[in-house]
């Protein structure tokens, strides 16, 4: 029973993960957490062990999506390296500082990172200021057929680099891949049209992911017998959830993303505020 709750869960995960370009750890994080935590038939997990399982789940999601993004041709690989080298060092220093959160503080500041997202995709049409990020950076256009709009993107490479240390600190801390966060920055700060948004993160989460992986693997958070589960169901669901995303509008993903942050982040503040 414990085996089929994780590969629904790696299901899920890879899904909603490639879909939205999350990696799939804002799913599996979550969902473990409260198993762990009000489920007595399921393995008492700590969440540095969570995060674990979460980073290692997040090389096979990404691999898989960014596969599946780069036959469609929604992936900027000078964009995805250039996120991945200011990322790659902040998942360590994440790693690291996991070792000393407990479960309420972890659920409590991870739901509050997730909601303060949400509202700012939400208010993203209010936001004047992006302009800044573009007109200051190398600027690159994409034409997005199904929207019949032309998009043009930039940023400085200095502000990129800076950002996505940020990131890669928070995914190897909550183990959530980054793309929850770099999303959101790509759409709102960088004006990246969403599907290349998604496609582009997915690359940057499955390489920051390896180097996440081997330092979360040094530190023995992973509990190796619950990948075999894991894995291959979360591999299978990105491809699924990767196929979705060339069906659905830009501007019902950034929808879906919205949502997905807001019910997330509610869920795990009410866990982090009332199991303290």
């Amino acid at each position: 029973m414990i085996f089929l709750i994780l590969l629904l869960a790696g299901l899920a995960s890879g899904i909603v993960g490639a879909l939205i370009g999350l990696g799939g750890g804002v799913i599996l994080v979550p969902a473990l957490l409260f198993l762990s935590s009000s489920v007595s038939t399921f393995p008492d997990l700590s969440p540095q062990e969570i995060v674990g399982l979460s980073v290692v789940m997040m090389i096979f999601t990404g691999l898989s999506s960014t596969l599946a993004y780069m036959k469609v041709k929604t992936v900027d690989y000078r964009s995805g390296f250039i996120f991945f080298l200011g990322s790659a060092p902040g998942t360590i220093v994440g790693a690291f500082v996991n070792r000393s959160l407990d479960i309420p503080s972890f659920q409590l500041y991870f739901g509050l990172l997730l909601v303060f997202l949400s509202l700012l995709l939400l208010l993203r049409d209010r936001l004047n200021a992006v302009s800044w990020f573009v007109n200051n950076g190398k600027k690159q256009s994409f034409y997005d057929r199904k929207a019949d709009k032309e998009y043009v993107y930039g940023y400085p490479v200095w502000f990129a680099l800076a950002l996505t240390f940020f990131i890669g600190f928070a995914s190897g801390l909550f183990g959530i891949g980054g793309g929850s966060i770099l999303v959101p920055a790509m759409i709102l700060l960088f004006l990246f049209p969403p599907h290349v948004a998604v496609g582009t993160s997915m690359l940057m989460v499955f390489l920051s992911a390896i180097v996440n992986s081997i330092t979360h693997i040094s530190l023995g958070n992973v509990p190796w017998i619950y990948t075999v589960a894991i894995i291959p169901s979360a591999y299978i669901g990105a491809k699924i959830g990767a196929k979705l995303n060339r069906s659905i509008k830009s501007e019902t993903l950034v929808v879906v993303l919205r949502l997905a942050l807001l019910l997330l982040g509610l869920r795990s503040i009410y866990e982090g505020i009332f199991s303290s």
